[in-house]
């Protein structure tokens, strides 16, 4: 007698005694192309109990949902000699692992459990806020937050791009080089919403000794931030006025960010990093009127001028195009680059940002970047970036 309908009740038992925490189904031999796996957990959906299918493929994942009789239903069919041949149904009390041996048999074995029931079932992902949670005084010296901690309804995007701000760099910050202290500049830091973060994320969350220093051109604002970090007793927190071609760090950095600084600034800032061989650079730049001056006076001739004849196909492009030389010339000078998008607020709609990790110089690859950037500029008829010219490559 197989014991496959003796599994699915004890399924379906542990589902009716909240003993359920997720199931795994594995070793597919249906015809579905690319289908590897299926992972099923629990999940409320308006406060209505299911069950959530997700089907792992090569190179994407399907979630699909069930109501609880259905997705028994959906496992039942699945468990199958051309279909999958293995599932295991973690529970508080055991694992329960079902496989169809080499005779075609069904088999029924159980173990140790292994698996943490989640403390709740929300089908909303709860997304781990970086920061922390928003009872922090500085929030609302800043005024994103009450005297309760509850965020102001017109600074929710302000307090999701500070989280998310914090979540893209988190993996590299936490990855950054021990030691004693980390020096750290934002340039162009405006009201200090991120530069604060980056400070607390650092010092209070990674318990990194870090001293962090903010460059703003407005007086205003750094007067107000400078306020509030010794308000905080931020100690190690700091904003100077001036401009960023202007900022001269009073030694090496390990970590160089500029937000939304306008044009030639961010090369201004990218060129100060490397200068003082910043382990992390990171810039999400705001407009590129350098290049894009040049390819419309220029209007080269190329594969691409059916494109570049629609002004903002043009302004892309030359985001773009800018960007891109940008990203070279950090690995001209032994930077791994990555981009990524950027949530931005609503006075900064461009949301591209560069990652710059500091690794070695490759005298071949340096060689090949000249070249590559020599082509480049020939073809779209630049003459130089201005990036390429400070640099003095």
């Amino acid at each position: 007698m197989s014991v496959l309908p003796t599994f699915l009740t004890q399924i379906n038992e542990s589902i009716a005694n909240e003993s359920f925490i997720k199931m795994s189904l594995g070793n597919y031999k249906g015809t579905v192309e690319q289908l590897k796996n299926i992972y099923i957990k629990a999940v409320l959906i308006k406060r209505e109990l299911k069950l959530s299918f997700t089907y792992r493929y090569k190179t994407r994942d399907i979630t699909k949902n069930f109501e609880v009789e259905a997705g028994l239903a959906e496992i039942e069919q699945l468990l199958d000699p051309k279909g999958f041949r293995i599932c295991t149904l973690f529970t508080t009390a055991e694992n329960k692992i079902c496989e169809l041996n080499g005779k075609q048999v069904w088999t029924l074995k159980s173990e140790n459990p292994t698996a943490t029931k989640p403390m709740h079932l929300s089908h909303d992902k709860q997304k781990e806020r970086k920061v922390g949670d928003s009872n922090k005084t500085y929030l609302k010296e800043l005024r994103l937050t009450d005297e309760h901690g509850k965020v102001y309804k017109n600074a929710q995007d302000k307090w999701k791009q500070i989280n998310h701000y914090i979540e893209l760099l988190s993996t590299e910050l936490n990855a950054l080089p021990a030691k004693d202290l980390l020096r750290v500049v934002d340039m162009g830091a405006g009201k200090g919403y991120l530069t604060f973060a980056l400070y607390d994320y650092l010092n209070n969350e990674l318990k990194r000794k870090a001293q962090v220093e903010g460059v703003e051109y407005r007086k205003d604002l750094v007067e107000l931030c400078n306020a509030i970090a010794q308000k905080r007793e931020f100690n190690a927190l700091n904003f100077v006025q001036g401009t960023i071609e202007d900022y001269k760090p009073q030694s090496d950095l390990d970590i160089l960010i500029a937000l939304h600084a306008c044009d030639t600034a961010t090369d201004d800032a990218i060129y100060k990093g490397i200068q003082h061989n910043a382990n992390l650079i990171v810039v999400a730049p705001c407009c590129h009127k350098q290049v894009r001056r040049q390819l419309e006076q220029v209007k080269a001739k190329n594969d691409l001028s059916f494109m570049t004849k629609h002004g903002i196909f043009l302004e892309r492009h030359a985001e773009m195009l800018t960007d891109g030389i940008r990203s070279l010339i950090l690995e001209y000078f032994g930077y791994q680059t990555k981009v990524m998008q950027f949530i931005s607020d609503a006075h900064t709609p461009k949301n591209v940002m560069i990652v710059a990790i500091k690794k070695s110089i490759d005298k071949a690859k340096q060689a090949e970047i000249l070249d590559k950037l020599k082509s480049a500029k020939a073809y779209f008829g630049i003459e130089y970036h201005y990036l390429e010219k400070i640099c003095g490559l």
